[in-house]
């Protein structure tokens, strides 16, 4: 997610720098054709503005449907992650209140570092790469880390620095690791129902709290694995590539006596609407790792922080910090 006021112009213009030289090209291409066939052998290649304008303004509403949804699917996703941000908070808050004994510190500890281990586990998963996702862009970006690699180097250091080896151990296998985490978290939580660490009542409530990270991680993994519909992704795609293609013959009909206007007016339109289909194609996949993404690694960070500061550990990490002004 990117954290600044406003994304430079400069930035927008390198985002879009190959489709902006593509239609700079063609629109120059196009015209320098019509200038010739039109002054040598007196034949107009150019169409008529009025159906391309049609066609145009047709293109910008299937355009603004598309971003509407892709906005939707992002707007939903910070909505789940904020409420695992709340829930987290009342499950360390209860935990710590309900649980009596002489050694609650410990089992306290214990159960707050699986619920990190929990968070971990998910938001690399989250962070796996799809088949429709970006991954060449990705990769080949400045401004964004890798991070769906770090699936694969990364998550067993940091769940081994959470949990015990030997419980780490019966999760390696697993395909669905956040899952299994919970599962674990919910059994401890029955065995110390069990040796009346707390009482029904509250035993009760706190499943209640594992119930939602459940729903929660559910709702996540919908949307991850659940593509925005491709033939609605496709066809505004091609919407947009077959009005750009037609745009430049449609402004030389409007500037036939001035021609060469037609180059930058070209460019112009057809690198807005590139732009426009480009930010809903980038915001269909919100745990993706890109620019607009929801910051997962940082709200788990947050996360962690405040939990580990509500039992008073020293092993508090730092704060997450901006990566050329975005935060992962």
């Amino acid at each position: 997610m990117y954290i600044k006021r406003r994304y430079g112009l400069s930035m927008i213009i390198k985002w879009t720098f190959t489709a902006l030289t593509v239609s700079l090209l063609y629109s120059g291409l196009v015209v320098a054709l019509g200038y010739y066939l039109y002054k040598y052998h007196e034949i107009n290649i150019s169409i008529a503005w009025q159906p391309v304008s049609i066609l145009g303004t047709a293109v910008a509403f299937y355009l603004g449907f598309k971003n509407n949804a892709s906005y939707d699917r992002l707007w939903e996703a910070r909505k789940i992650w904020g409420s695992i941000v709340n829930n987290s908070r009342s499950f360390a808050a209860q935990l710590i209140a309900y649980t009596k004994g002489n050694n609650q510190n410990e089992i306290v500890s214990e159960i707050i570092h699986r619920h990190i281990a929990w968070l971990t586990a998910l938001r690399y998963q989250l962070r796996l790469e799809k088949e429709w996702g970006h991954t060449e862009e990705r990769l080949n970006n400045i401004f964004v880390p890798n991070i769906c690699e770090l699936y694969y180097t990364k998550l067993d250091e940091e769940l081994m620095s959470c949990i015990s080896d030997e419980e780490f151990e019966k999760y390696k296998n697993k395909s669905n690791l956040a899952t299994h985490i919970m599962l674990t978290q919910s059994k401890r939580l029955q065995e110390l129902r069990d040796q009346e660490y707390f009482e029904d009542f509250r035993h009760m409530e706190l499943q209640k709290i594992i119930h939602n990270f459940y729903e929660d991680q559910g709702k996540s993994e919908r949307i991850k694995t659940f593509p925005f519909p491709r033939q609605y992704a496709s066809i505004a795609l091609w919407l947009t590539l077959f009005f750009a293609v037609l745009t430049p013959f449609g402004i030389m009909d409007v500037f036939m006596d001035r021609i060469w206007l037609t180059i930058p007016l070209s460019t112009l339109i057809i690198w807005v609407f590139y732009l426009m289909e480009k930010i809903g194609d980038y915001s269909e996949n919100p745990f993706e790792g890109t620019y607009n993404d929801v910051p997962i690694t940082s709200i788990s960070n947050t996360i962690e922080i405040d939990l580990k500061e509500m039992i008073n550990n020293h092993s508090i990490p730092s704060k997450t910090e901006p990566v050329n002004g975005f935060l992962m």
